[in-house]
């Protein structure tokens, strides 16, 4: 079970307060400023709130006051306080990436975030544009929206026309939309596990569960590797692999 729900929220104009002065509460002012919210004093009616304050009786009696005008807070370094944490950011405009670690550890989720800032290229913001700009060309190529979820999937997968960890150049949308189509998909792959760990998933495997329609899988598969496919594809409980499936591209997970 996840401890938190990761949310993107639209500060555009849009009132926080901020109580706090500091190191600490400067570094949260330009976070919600680059985020184009307006940084307000507790007076004022808001949302969200943090609270970055170094007296602990302070922070505490500061979080009881704005919950109980049904505020959610964030207090900076105290997690037992938090509505909500702030993760660790990687920004590719449009492209946002947050790193959370449940308040166990800020200094992982930072060193996760240089980490992945060295492997993710500065092109990622424009694939993003350009795949945004091309949704009618999308529409037209692929009307079909299961044929085009997947021709997407295979574009963007690892080694595909539109890998997201190799640099294209400015027309790789178009020069794609503009290859020759690819073969239906719709078909049933079986899938042997090794291991009842999702992080022993190979990466073949990780990729097909993200993509397929359906999950077909033996009653001994987990929850924990269930919850690595997509959230809408249909789940199916079978001893043996089905010769056919009627909701698209389908796999079956079984030891």
């Amino acid at each position: 079970m996840m401890h938190s729900l990761p949310l993107f929220v639209r500060l555009q104009g849009r009132a926080v307060i901020l109580i706090g002065s500091g190191e600490a509460a400067e570094a949260k002012r330009r976070l919600l400023e680059r985020a184009g919210a307006e940084v307000v004093t507790e007076d004022t009616n808001a949302a969200l709130a943090i609270v970055a304050l170094d007296d602990d009786v302070a922070a505490e009696q500061a979080v009881a006051r704005l919950r109980a005008r049904g505020v959610l807070v964030n207090a900076v370094d105290r997690p037992a306080l938090c509505d909500f944490t702030l993760p660790a950011i990687i920004d590719r405009d449009p492209v946002l990436i947050a790193i959370g670690s449940g308040s166990a550890s800020a200094g992982l989720a930072a060193a996760l975030r240089q980490r992945l800032e060295a492997i993710l290229p500065a092109s990622l913001g424009g694939l993003a544009n350009a795949l945004y700009a091309a949704r009618a060309a999308l529409k037209a190529r692929f009307p079909d929206a299961r044929t085009r979820r997947h021709a997407i999937g295979a574009a963007l997968a690892e080694g595909g026309a539109l890998d997201p960890l190799r640099a294209h150049p400015e027309d790789a949308v178009a020069a794609w939309l503009d290859s020759p189509p690819l073969q239906s998909s719709d078909r049933v792959i079986p899938i042997k596990l090794t291991s009842p760990d999702p992080d022993d998933l190979t990466l073949r495997a990780a990729r097909l569960l993200s993509v397929a329609d359906c999950v077909c899988h033996s009653a001994d598969v987990p929850p924990a590797i269930l919850a690595r496919a997509r959230a809408d594809a249909a789940r199916v409980l079978c001893a043996t692999a089905p010769t056919a499936c009627s909701h698209g591209q389908c796999v079956f997970l079984s030891f």
